[in-house]
């Protein structure tokens, strides 16, 4: 079984991309994004002294008593304004109905003729728009005093909340059949600009969104503009020299008059509509406009970050990961905020949500990646070693266990081969044979892993076993000796149980050698076997083929490393297959358990 390779998952890094990149194109989170850019990108600053509001406030309802007042109260406190020559008076309130009393109309119409630079709202019916390209259109505009014939100078205040009820931009002119309204703020601004003698910019070289709204760069949050109460400039507390030169909105300022919307820095706090236009003015006057970055900026990031994700997540622990996933994203919020400061929105979202997706895509690649090497680990020595062997590979014991190829190392071999198993074979039945083969094969098999050896295989009736690999086997040569006698030690009981049955027994002829050895995984790339070869394990093989049943025989090297631990019988040299010298053989009469 095959871990996730590298290229599987850079991949899968690919894929997530493409999909960000769409979801980026189409801006499906595009509240999500802004509440975002709310959060970590944008911030209050000094408001212009230049704007004052003339607040209708609780104190002002409690002077002059309940709202509406008459329309004489409003041209009475234009005089008062105009008598201190205001650059620009902006009156945020609707006059669409005639008074009751055509008296209070004429009396502010006239107030408003002699100041000259009184910006007056109209309102355009705006329900189920739609615009993709050019000003948004629409044929019915609410306009004040319909029965006095003046050109007042008007600018619409429609808003334009976005999906979570915040108001992120304006409309800085509308098209009304065909002929252009600007925005409130916009003609007030205009007047500024006229009575300071000030060039207007071109609102078509304003950096508009493709229904020319402009993103309001909001300073101020509620109650950061300079207000004073209606009341008090009706009574003369405050002199008309006050507002020389200065521009003037005016308007309802308590939410029992309704005219209150939710602002991207302050969500949860309501702003009066006036405190908007205070904003969207000084945007005007300091030329500090605010834009959406293009595109390429978000398509460049998602790229960048796909990289770090493809060639740094999926390499790096999950620690590692995390702490280069919070230094790209702390380094892409500093790059926003200070591309901000330059007056460009960059999409938080999209990009933070790929280094987010990537990592958790890499984290969960590693995993399966592991998963499926710890599964091909313990396929593979599952059936050579103990489970505790097989748990130390899988905590790194040995990185290359499992590669193509070997090593050489010291080791100790064992060959283990059952005597008289073939005149049992004709006795016994085919399936008490395969019984009876299976039960010695499990003794070999427990006495191997107890004393922390490697079933290397079966060979038939026979089996091999290697000591010190994979792993280091401390006193190896001892513990493959004490595994040789207790096979012979465990094999008594199923020796018995076969003579009283069959009338005949079998016992195991073992031998064990030590010594260099090239151990690996040996064969071919797509089946390969883990094994010892070389001359050491040759001599263990022909000490086993000497091995009369019942004798353990071990060479000189394995009696040189244990003699004061065993009860030996030296059998001399003997002439074994594919040796020119004979080699000194000793046979195991007994393991001393005390050392």
């Amino acid at each position: 079984m095959k871990s996730l390779s590298s290229n599987k998952k850079y991949i899968l890094i690919v894929f997530l991309c493409l999909f960000l990149v769409f979801f980026a194109y189409v801006d499906i989170f595009a509240t999500l994004d802004s509440k975002l850019q709310d959060s970590f990108l944008k911030r209050k600053g000094p408001v212009d002294t230049e704007i004052v509001l003339v607040a209708i406030d609780d104190q002002s309802l409690e002077d002059l008593g309940r709202f509406p007042w008459p329309r004489y109260v409003h041209g009475e406190l234009i005089k008062i304004l105009s008598q201190g020559q205001p650059a620009a008076i902006g009156l945020d309130l609707i006059f669409s109905e005639a008074a009751a009393d055509p008296e209070e109309d004429l009396a502010l119409v006239e107030a408003i003729r002699e100041a000259g630079n009184v910006v007056l709202p109209v309102y355009a019916n705006l329900e189920g728009f739609s615009a993709r390209q050019g000003a948004i259109k629409t044929d019915n505009l609410v306009v004040p005093f319909p029965e006095f014939p003046d050109p007042f100078i008007t600018g619409h205040i429609n808003t334009f909340p976005d999906p979570d009820g915040i108001i992120r931009k304006t409309a800085l002119y509308l098209d009304y059949q065909g002929q252009t309204v600007p925005s409130f703020a916009w003609q007030v601004y205009e007047q500024y600009c006229q009575k300071k003698g000030l060039p207007a910019p071109d609102l078509n070289r304003l950096p508009l969104d493709p229904i020319k709204r402009l993103e309001i760069n909001y300073a101020g949050i509620p109650g950061d503009f300079e207000h004073i109460s209606y009341s008090q400039v009706i009574s003369g507390e405050v002199p008309p020299e006050y507002f020389q030169g200065r521009i003037v909105l005016i308007g309802p300022y308590t939410v029992g008059l309704g005219d209150f919307y939710f602002t991207p820095l302050a969500p949860e706090v309501p702003m009066y509509g006036i405190e908007i236009h205070a904003n969207i003015v000084q945007n005007l006057l300091r030329g500090n406009y605010l834009q959406r970055a293009p595109f390429s900026a978000t398509l460049l990031a998602i790229v960048l970050f796909g990289i770090a994700a493809a060639f740094g997540f999926t390499r790096l622990s999950p620690l590692k990961g995390v702490l280069l996933l919070s230094a790209l994203a702390a380094g892409y919020l500093s790059v926003a905020r200070l591309m901000y400061s330059k007056g460009y929105l960059l999409s938080l979202l999209y990009p933070l949500l790929l280094l987010a997706l990537g990592y958790l895509v890499a984290l969960a690649a590693n995993y399966i990646s592991e998963l499926l090497e710890r599964r091909r680990i313990t396929g593979v020595f599952s059936r050579y070693v103990a489970p505790q062997v097989v748990d130390k590979l899988l905590e790194g014991g040995e990185e290359k266990a499992l590669q193509l190829g070997g090593s050489r190392r010291e080791i100790t071999v064992l060959f283990v081969d059952i005597r008289g198993f073939t005149p049992l074979s004709e006795a016994a039945a085919p399936e008490e044979v395969v019984e009876i083969l299976n039960e010695y094969l499990t003794l070999v098999a427990q006495c191997i892993f107890k004393y922390g050896g490697t079933l290397d295989k079966f060979i038939g009736d026979a089996a091999m076993a290697i000591f010190n690999a994979p792993l280091d086997l401390e006193d190896h040569c001892f513990k493959a000796v004490q595994a040789a006698w207790a096979m012979k030690e465990g094999s008594v009981p199923l020796q018995q149980r076969l003579e009283e049955k069959y009338g005949r027994t079998v016992q195991f002829g073992i031998g064990v050698n030590t010594g260099p050895a090239v151990i690996g995984n040996i064969g071919a790339s797509f089946r390969m076997d883990y094994t010892a070869i070389g001359d050491t394990v040759n001599t263990a093989a022909r000490l086993e083929s000497n091995a009369k049943p019942g004798q353990i025989l071990i060479s000189q090297a394995v009696y040189e490393k244990v003699k004061d631990r065993l009860a030996v019988t030296s059998l001399g040299e003997i002439k074994v297959k594919g040796k020119a010298q004979g080699i000194n053989v000793y046979q195991v009469d007994g393991v001393h358990l005390g050392f």
